[in-house]
C-alpha cells in the first residue's frame, strides 16, 4: 500500500532571557502542540485561538495561521501568532514573550477527581471544589506553584478547559477553582446545567509559568481583573500560609462596583497576610463610590507615582488589561518586571 511522507519542519524557539530549545514539528501539527510532544509545556490556556495566552512572534520562516478570535492577539505586528493555531510551512523561529523559567519541562500527570462542591461566586463566577482519587504512585497531595492552571474535561468527551487554582498545595487532595461562566460556553453550559456533586473528571497538571518569582526580594504588585484574580488568590494565600512579610499590593479592576471581590474575603486575606494593601479600582462606580475610579492599569499608575520602590508585577486578566498594564510598566522602566497570564 503506497503511503505519503508526512513532512517534518523544525521549530526554533528563544525566549525573552536567551534560552533556546529545538524541536520537530511533524505535518499539520501546531507549534504548541509539537512544543508538548517535545516535552516542553508553553504557557497556554484555551488550546482554541480564543484566549490569546500562547500568542508569540515569528522572526523567520513561512506558515499558516488557522481561526482565532480577533481580540486574541494582543499585537497586529508582522509575525504575531497563537502558537495553538500556528502550523509551520518551512524551518520557523519564534521569539516568546517571557523567560524560561515560565517553561515546564516535566511529566505532567492525568488524575481523576470528584466534585465535591458547586458554588455561585462573585462576577458572575462559580467556586467549584474537587477531590483527587487516590493514585497507586502519587497518593492524595496536590503539588503545583501557587499561580499554576490545571485542564478539567468535561466527563464523557474530550472537551478541555484550563482553570487556575485558587488554593494552595495540600496533602488532601483538595483542587479550588473559580471559574467564570461565559454565556454560551460548552464548560460553563456543563457547570450549570448538568454538572453535580460526586460526578467524576479527569484532572491534568498542574501547568503554567505565572508564578512568584521567590528569589526576588522586592515588593509584589499584583493586579487582578475578573477570575484572573484567581492564581492570585492562590499567591496570597501561598504567602500567608508560609509568613511572608515581603510588601505586596493588591490591584482588583473591575467594571462595576458589583463585579468586585466580596469586602469578607478581602478581610480574610488582610487578617492572614499583615502587610496587605489594596486598591478596588471600578470604572462605572455608583454615586458615593470612596475607592479608585478608573481601571486597573490607572489604579497601578497611581500607585506607581507615590511608591519610590519599584515591585515586580504580576497581572491577570483579559487581554485588554495586561496590554494597558503593560503600557503602565514601560512608562516606569518597568516592562521586564512584568510577569502576566492572559484569559
Amino acid at each position: 500500500m503506497d503511503t505519503q511522507a508526512v513532512s517534518t519542519t523544525q521549530v526554533t524557539l528563544l525566549t525573552r532571557d536567551g534560552t533556546q530549545m529545538h524541536f520537530p514539528c511533524r505535518g499539520s501539527e501546531t507549534i504548541l502542540a509539537a512544543a508538548e510532544a517535545a516535552g516542553y509545556h508553553l504557557p497556554a490556556i484555551c488550546h482554541g485561538g480564543f484566549c490569546g495566552v500562547c500568542h508569540a512572534r515569528v522572526t523567520q520562516g513561512r506558515y499558516q495561521m488557522g481561526l482565532c478570535t480577533e481580540s486574541a492577539l494582543p499585537h497586529t505586528d508582522s509575525g504575531q501568532v497563537l502558537l495553538c493555531r500556528c502550523t509551520p510551512e518551512e524551518d520557523v523561529s519564534v521569539e516568546l514573550p517571557y523567560n524560561n523559567a515560565q517553561i515546564l519541562q516535566q511529566k505532567v500527570p492525568a488524575r481523576t477527581a470528584v466534585i465535591e462542591s458547586l458554588k455561585p461566586a462573585w462576577s458572575g463566577a462559580m467556586a467549584v471544589t474537587l477531590r483527587l482519587n487516590p493514585d497507586a504512585e502519587l497518593g492524595l497531595a496536590v503539588d503545583f506553584r501557587p499561580g499554576q492552571y490545571m485542564k478539567l474535561t468535561i466527563p464523557g468527551t474530550d472537551t478541555k478547559r484550563a482553570y487556575s487554582l485558587t488554593n494552595v498545595p495540600n496533602w488532601e487532595g483538595r483542587l479550588e477553582f473559580l471559574i467564570r461562566l461565559r454565556p454560551g460556553g460548552v464548560f460553563s453550559t456543563w457547570l450549570q446545567e448538568r454538572a453535580a456533586v460526586g460526578d467524576t473528571l479527569t484532572v491534568r497538571g498542574p501547568l503554567g509559568g505565572f508564578v512568584l518569582d521567590e528569589a526576588s526580594l522586592r515588593p509584589r504588585c499584583m493586579i487582578g481583573g475578573g477570575c484572573g484574580i484567581a492564581p492570585v488568590l492562590s499567591m496570597l494565600r501561598h504567602m500567608a500560609e508560609f509568613q511572608d512579610s515581603q510588601p505586596v499590593h493588591l490591584i482588583f479592576g473591575a467594571n462595576r462596583e458589583a463585579e468586585l471581590m466580596p469586602a469578607e474575603e478581602i478581610a480574610r486575606l488582610k487578617q492572614t497576610l499583615p502587610q496587605l494593601d489594596v486598591t478596588l479600582a471600578v470604572l462605572h462606580p455608583e454615586p458615593g463610590w470612596t475607592g479608585f475610579t478608573g481601571n486597573a492599569a490607572e489604579a497601578l499608575a497611581a500607585h506607581l507615582a507615590k511608591n519610590s520602590e519599584e515591585p515586580d508585577l504580576y497581572v491577570c486578566g483579559p487581554p485588554q488589561m495586561i496590554e494597558a498594564v503593560e503600557t503602565v510598566a514601560e512608562q516606569h522602566g518597568l516592562e521586564d518586571r512584568v510577569i502576566a497570564e492572559r484569559l
